[in-house]
């Protein structure tokens, strides 16, 4: 299986640029100084009119990670709008107030789109103990993608957790998704743990920005030699 590159996209530029360069999906959200909240739906039906990639859309009200019955029968209507708008998934993810994967509220959202693929999001940076985190993902419906930095502060400072956990177990290696400040020499070390998913957001837009730039094709672009190169080498191995 080659690798699977994915892009975060605010608006239908976004996507246009992303395919242009060679992205396998695009993550939708808005506010990302509040690390990405849902996008409009009118945001998703431009997208989806533009691209014919996978949509995978962020179900996140509050700059938190947790939530509440009120706010999870908020996201659950925002969920078929954006199905009908042509998502093909979702971004999401909670935790319990002491920092645990909050499996219950998880488990609820998730059952009211049944048979629609959906990504745990970076929550799971946040959790006090990572193991037992991911054995708790295992029995949450539907998940078949867990975004990761291995730290709160990105990939840089939890590259080592990442592919120790991946090593570890090829199931996890199976799901992760490795992005937050994810960097080119960051790829060589992941892909021989295992690890066959990238997510990158802030790196194919020029000079970081997400408000004074969209995304740029060949940053894009460079990203996807740069995964093809090694799916080649690991297929020549």
């Amino acid at each position: 299986m080659g690798s699977l590159l994915e892009v975060i996209a605010l608006h239908p530029a976004d996507a246009e640029a992303a395919q242009e360069g060679g992205a396998d999906r695009l993550e939708l959200c808005a506010s990302m100084e509040a690390s990405g909240l849902c996008p409009s739906v009118s945001t998703v039906s431009a997208i989806r009119r533009v691209t014919d990639l996978p949509l995978r859309v962020m179900l996140r009200l509050t700059d938190t990670f947790g939530t509440n019955g009120a706010e999870l029968n908020r996201l659950t209507a925002m969920a078929q709008s954006y199905l009908s708008a042509g998502a093909d998934g979702f971004v999401f993810g909670f935790l319990t107030p002491d920092n645990q994967v909050d499996t219950e509220s998880v488990a609820a959202l998730a059952s009211t789109f049944a048979g629609t693929p959906w990504t745990f999001h970076r929550a799971i940076d946040a959790v006090l103990e990572q193991r037992p985190a991911w054995r708790a993902l295992r029995s949450l419906p539907g998940l078949d993608c867990v975004l990761t930095a291995g730290s709160s502060l990105g990939v840089g400072h939890g590259l080592d957790d990442l592919t120790g956990l991946a090593k570890e177990d090829p199931q996890v290696a199976k799901v992760m998704m490795a992005g937050g400040s994810l960097q080119a020499e960051h790829v060589p070390w992941l892909y021989g743990a295992g690890v066959r998913r990238f997510h990158v957001g802030s790196s194919v837009r020029q000079d970081g920005s997400w408000t004074k730039a969209y995304v740029n094709s060949r940053f894009v672009r460079a990203w996807r030699n740069l995964l093809d190169a090694q799916d080649s080498k690991g297929q020549n191995a």
